[in-house]
């Protein structure tokens, strides 16, 4: 179930009861620090009576977070973000999704953490009582990198409210929740003719997006007759990504197209969506894309394709594009051989952040191939190294004009890289929201 926002329907007045629970929470993978046992206490707001339809606000307010800012680095304003979840029980299953804003206080190093309220809306649509009960919850620190920390109930935990529903009208199969996204790295996937893209979720917010599906049944086809031009499908892809500051998910439109070239094919490939902005001022050249286009059909291996190096510093808090990433396909085997969206790797800052595709990634383009001489199944191709699987490639130039190259998606959004950060802000970063006393720190010198 998603949570978020709605319009609310009159109800009675709101009840709020205090709930204390032992709680865990995992700092960081950067920081390298074990978990942390500590104390959540929690006060949940919601209406004590309601009718059947009606749309119902549940507020989450943390009285006491696990532990204190540790006494390493202060907090900003307005860089604090959390999501929590609440279980439902009784006359309704389920969990209902909260969230707050980025919203809070200078938070001063070895003092309380202050989280601003979470809240999620929850549709009424079954008769009886039901019982609210908070649990895990995530907290999203913005700066100076992003940084997760997730908490998780360690014991039992008693509800917090209980709602009184009585009939009012409407459908009787259970109660239903709405809301917004996770604005610490919010991620859209979305539908494509040639499969279906299912919801998830990441750290430091909610995302929607998913996998796809769809093999070699969507992509488009060409390469027959007289046609030179042959554009792709664009599919959705549910990228699983190894970043410098731990494993992060990312979903992505991505397109790709071709156009004959004699017996060869030149590829762009075109990436959409936003996935995060950049932590910290990366300098000019210092970020580089590329991608292993997967091979399939009667051809096999795969296509190296690369992106120009970024021309311009990219702005703290500005989105990482991935521009039009280019190579050359020769083809190995005659037949119809299908191009699909293969493992992305971004190189940025002396780091390298590797996203891997679904084993069912859905096929963007079709083409009619003729072997050549050299091509995919064959071996290595001439002019360069060949690449795995014996396809023969050559990157893209790295001279496409001034600034960032725009990737032509529909929407003008772009992919931005997770995890790009140079190493003095990964350091700093793996400290920032720990929930761990500062004798502890002090002990790791």
């Amino acid at each position: 179930m998603l949570g978020g926002a709605g319009i609310l329907m009159a109800a009675s007045p709101a009840q709020a009861a205090e709930v204390s629970y032992a709680t865990e929470c995992v700092p960081p993978p950067i920081s390298g620090l074990p978990a942390v046992q500590g104390t959540t206490k929690v006060e949940l707001t919601a209406p004590a009576e309601a009718k059947v339809g009606d749309e119902i606000e549940v507020v989450w307010k943390t009285v006491e977070a696990a532990s204190k800012n540790p006494d390493v680095l202060d907090l900003g304003a307005d860089t604090v973000k959390p999501t929590g979840t609440v279980t439902l029980g009784g006359a309704a299953s389920g969990e209902l999704k909260l969230e707050g804003p980025r919203q809070n206080p200078p938070i001063p190093k070895n003092s309380p953490m202050v989280l601003p309220d979470m809240k999620g809306t929850l549709k009424l649509e079954k008769a009886g009582e039901i019982t609210l009960t908070p649990g895990a919850y995530n907290i999203n620190v913005s700066k100076p990198i992003s940084t997760d920390t997730k908490c998780a109930p360690k014991e039992e935990v008693r509800p917090g409210a209980t709602i009184k529903v009585t009939e009012g009208g409407g459908s009787t199969t259970g109660g239903t929740t709405s809301g917004g996204t996770d604005t610490g790295g919010t991620t859209t996937g979305g539908t494509d003719t040639g499969g279906t893209t299912t919801g998830g979720s990441d750290s430091g917010g909610s995302d929607s997006g998913g996998s796809t599906s769809g093999g070699g049944d969507g992509g488009s086809t060409g390469g027959g007759g007289g046609e030179t031009d042959f554009p792709g499908k664009e599919v959705s892809v549910a990228y699983a990504c190894k970043t410098p500051i731990g494993d992060k998910n990312a979903t992505s439109p991505v397109r790709i197209s071709a156009k004959k070239n004699g017996g060869d094919y030149d590829l762009t490939v075109k990436f959409s969506k936003s996935v995060m902005d950049s932590p910290i001022d990366i300098p000019a050249g210092q970020v580089k894309p590329s991608m292993e286009v997967e091979l399939g059909g009667a051809d096999q291996g795969t296509v190296k394709v690369e992106g120009p190096l970024n021309k311009e510093v990219i702005k703290t808090g500005a989105p990482i594009e991935i521009p039009d990433l280019t190579g050359t396909y020769k083809p190995g085997a005659s037949g119809k051989s299908t191009l699909s969206p293969g493992v992305l790797t971004v190189m940025a800052a002396g780091t390298t952040t590797t996203c891997t595709p679904p084993a069912d990634v859905a096929v963007s383009l079709e083409l009619d191939t003729s072997a050549q001489p050299g091509g995919a199944s064959g071996g290595s191709g001439s002019g360069g190294a060949a690449v795995s699987g014996g396809a023969a490639a050559s990157g893209g130039g790295t001279d496409s004009g001034g600034g960032l190259a725009a990737t032509g998606a529909e929407d003008g959004g772009a992919l931005r890289a997770l995890g790009l950060v140079a190493g003095t802000a990964i350091l700093l970063g793996g400290a920032v929201f720990t929930f761990t006393p500062w004798r502890k720190l002090r002990g790791m010198r």
